[in-house]
């Protein structure tokens, strides 16, 4: 795994972790820059801070394409997954949009149910096609 893709899990482990505890992600950073060996890259940050900041437009985005899905029904960790995805897809320039999504996926395939890549993959498909009307 390449030294964004950890990074972009561990953004995940800590979005993930801090939605489970209710707690914000920067104060879980925080307590394992504090209490762990953990180094955190500054992509992990990165991509924390974009989602964070920039939530509400992303979950948006999600809640009006994902046909049939609300955020509160998808599987946490899809919601996460989806998240990173789209800010990268949106807001990174420097991540390739086909990266963002297949980098997407492939956290699905390992971390998330059989069904969820293809959903992943086809709302984020979708939000590729959308792009420049989504960001005019």
């Amino acid at each position: 795994m390449s030294a964004r893709g950890k990074a972009r899990n561990r953004a995940l482990d800590i979005l993930f972790e801090a939605e489970q505890r209710q707690v914000t992600p920067f104060s879980v950073i925080k307590e394992r820059r504090e209490h762990t060996d953990q180094i955190i890259n500054p992509y992990t940050v990165e991509v924390v801070e974009g989602v964070v900041s920039l939530q509400e437009t992303i979950d948006e985005f999600l809640t009006t394409y994902a046909q049939g899905w609300t955020l509160e029904r998808m599987p946490n960790v899809d919601r996460i997954i989806l998240r990173i995805g789209t800010w990268e897809l949106l807001y990174n320039e420097d991540v390739p949009d086909s990266v963002a999504v297949s980098e997407a996926v492939s956290l699905a395939k390992t971390l998330s149910t059989d069904d969820s890549p293809a959903f992943i993959n086809g709302l984020l498909g979708r939000l590729k096609e959308l792009k420049p009307t989504l960001l005019a």
